[in-house]
């Protein structure tokens, strides 16, 4: 009896269930239909546009589906954690700063909000975790010759790492499944360190969002009961991946004998270095091009493989695959001198995603690219 008892409250069976129970709460309740049926009954849709990828309207508010999953599966699980109440207080706030970007993200799928209206509320919630939680980058670990931050810096940059990998995935979201396979990929990367760590909340947190955007993607990739994250799924993505993403720093190194937390900033950086890089290129080329670097345009990485001639499933897994390369690679070189690894990262990271606009590919393109939409 007590054998089946420790299997049932041990990490690998909580971490598989819990992954389990939030895609069959996605996909056997009829969350999304429901969703859907309300969106296309009240006119909630995503209306095609010029530049737009999708022909007809899609409901586009699966964020709130995703939130609810995650949500409701997270707290099922609390009371098998063990936690402490500084963890309950942690995921309160966590939970609080979700939901305010959920409103965020449903607001600006139903009426347009200006960056900087959506900025000013991103950073309220963000600084309710890094600050109330103390959830912050407090060290660089010698890469570009810094090391220990100060308090002040370390909470300002830590918000901006936040914004930042929030307003990332924000933008890829711009072809079916890419947005959600890429947050699998990374909470997956996440989730098997702090399962060395033996870190159950952050365990489950990755495992239970896994099995959320898991569920969502058989919706978005279906062709009859379709439907887009949207601004309020992305942003929540984007928060929970920063959130790992900073609690994968401050894992005890002694606590895993095989962590190298002075190289983990480099791994973290492949593990995001899609959307970072995505976003870092098309801020370039706007600047190049004298526009504003938040004007929409269809110079995202995935409309070019799009113009290819791949299709969303294609493109997407040409994506994740690259990203996978990446942090394979980094992690097979992680005992290099931290600027060393940093190099290799960004080196192969500009090789991999660079590679569609070779002109190689050239002969591919297509002379008139259907309708694609800006991110």
């Amino acid at each position: 009896m007590d054998s089946i008892q420790e299997l049932f409250l041990s990490l690998p069976f909580l971490m598989v269930i819990s992954a389990l129970i939030a895609y069959v709460m996605a996909t056997r309740f009829n969350l999304y239909p429901v969703i859907i049926y309300v969106s296309k009954t009240k006119g909630l849709m995503d209306v095609p546009e010029e530049r737009r990828v999708h022909t007809s309207q899609v409901p586009n508010l699966g964020g709130m589906g995703l939130f609810i999953t995650f949500s409701l599966t997270l707290l099922l699980f609390v009371p098998f954690l063990n936690n402490t109440v500084e963890d309950l207080s942690n995921l309160l706030s966590l939970l609080a700063a979700t939901i305010i970007l959920l409103f965020l993200g449903i607001k600006d799928d139903l009426v347009f909000m200006t960056a900087k209206k959506k900025l000013v509320i991103q950073l309220i919630a963000v600084s309710m975790v890094c600050i109330l939680q103390n959830v912050r980058i407090s060290n660089f670990h010698g890469l570009l010759g810094i090391a220990e931050l100060p308090y002040i810096i370390s909470v300002g940059f830590t918000i901006f790492v936040f914004v930042l990998v929030i307003n990332a995935i924000n933008l890829i979201d711009g072809i079916d499944g890419l947005a959600s396979s890429i947050g699998i990929l990374a909470s997956l990367s996440f989730g098997i360190a702090f399962y060395m760590a033996e870190n159950y909340l952050m365990t489950i947190m990755s495992a239970v969002l896994i099995g959320s955007l898991m569920g969502f993607l058989k919706y978005n990739l279906s062709s009859d009961r379709k439907i887009f994250m949207g601004d309020c799924g992305s942003l929540i993505v984007g928060f929970l991946l920063a959130y790992q993403g900073i609690g994968f720093l401050n894992i005890d190194p002694e606590l895993v004998f095989e962590y190298n937390s002075e190289n983990s900033s480099i791994l973290l950086l492949a593990i995001l270095s899609y959307p970072l890089f995505d976003l870092l290129r098309v801020f370039i080329v706007r600047i190049a091009q004298k526009k504003s670097p938040f004007d929409a345009d269809s110079n995202h990485i995935h409309h070019r493989l799009l113009r290819l001639g791949l299709n969303h499933k294609q493109a997407t897994m040409f994506l994740v695959v690259s990203n996978l390369t990446l942090i394979l690679i980094t992690y097979f070189t992680i005992n290099l001198p931290i600027n060393m690894s940093l190099i290799v990262v960004v080196c192969f990271g500009c090789l991999l995603y660079l590679l569609p606009f070779l002109s190689v590919f050239e002969e591919f393109k297509e002379e008139e690219p259907e309708e694609i939409t800006p991110v």
